[in-house]
């Protein structure tokens, strides 16, 4: 049955406030759930479901799935859809506030986590599940294609910023795949692409600090053209001082270090910083 057909027999259709873009093409969903097989045994986590599209395939595959999804109208569908094939626990829940860390402990995790993201959360809620710490294993999320390029960008690159640098630090990325907007309905206007985050079993770099650590990424990329010595001023006039203990040129630009030196420059964090607060207010949102 097409997706069409789905919808409108459940009298059901995208809600563009929920950013619900359902994928259709089944070769992309195979391909998805090939990607996450090799994390078995583990807690299968599909987020945002929505009609079941990479649900069943991932069920048939797995046979135990837990799959978190706000739109309850939605929810009926999923529970006829996958009918008869392995165990689906459904939980109508927002990703954005659901408690993986504490889910995990209590089902003897770590999760693997499936999802087609909507692009409207999909920076947001990444950030979320990467604060989740040990608790994920490994993440296999599709992204439109900008943000997912974001993420595996390398230093030095237009794309390289904040997200890549926090991505990074604890996830090994791994681009899979490009998704054409036609393999969605409806179709958008943008391409996606599915990427695998795999959880390193010791950060990327030693980190100190790790509020210490966001506030100097914050910094290093909130006025990309300025110079380090400029950029860190939100922080600490003591700027110059700071880079000269760490050993970083001045000179540079947030954009040309890598994770490590990042990690590097926040260990060596000033005395002299002004109040934690009000550089949190000061310095742009950790989302570039």
């Amino acid at each position: 049955m097409s997706l069409l057909h789905l919808l409108k027999r459940h009298g059901l259709h995208p809600k563009k406030g929920l950013g619900q873009n359902f994928l259709h093409d089944e070769q992309i969903a195979r391909q998805i759930v090939a990607a996450a097989i090799p994390f078995a045994p583990a807690r299968f986590v599909e987020i945002g479901p929505g009609v079941g599209s990479l649900t069943l395939p991932l069920l048939e595959a797995v046979q135990q799935l837990t799959v978190i999804e706000q739109d309850a109208t939605l929810l009926p569908l999923l529970r006829q859809r996958c009918a008869g094939v392995g165990s689906l626990q459904i939980e109508h829940a927002d990703a954005l506030t659901f408690p993986f860390r504490q889910w995990a402990a209590e089902q003897g995790g770590p999760l693997v986590i499936v999802a087609n993201l909507p692009y409207n959360i999909s920076s947001p809620l990444l950030f979320h599940l990467l604060q989740q710490g040990d608790a994920i294993r490994a993440m296999i999320l599709m992204f439109q294609k900008e943000v997912a390029e974001r993420i595996a960008a390398a230093p030095a690159s237009k794309a390289y910023g904040t997200l890549s640098v926090h991505c990074q630090l604890w996830m090994a990325v791994s681009p899979l795949l490009a998704v054409p907007p036609t393999a969605f309905y409806p179709v958008p206007k943008v391409d996606s692409a599915v990427i695998c985050l795999q959880r390193r079993a010791a950060p990327l770099a030693m980190v100190k600090q790790p509020y210490h650590f966001q506030q100097t990424v914050k910094a290093a990329f909130g006025q990309r053209r300025k110079t380090l010595h400029n950029a860190l001023k939100v922080i600490t006039e003591q700027s110059l001082a700071w880079l000269q203990a760490a050993g970083i040129d001045p000179q540079r630009r947030g954009e040309t270090l890598s994770v490590a030196e990042l990690a590097h420059l926040a260990n060596h964090w000033p005395l002299v910083a002004e109040d934690e607060a009000e550089i949190s207010a000061i310095i742009p949102s950790i989302e570039d």
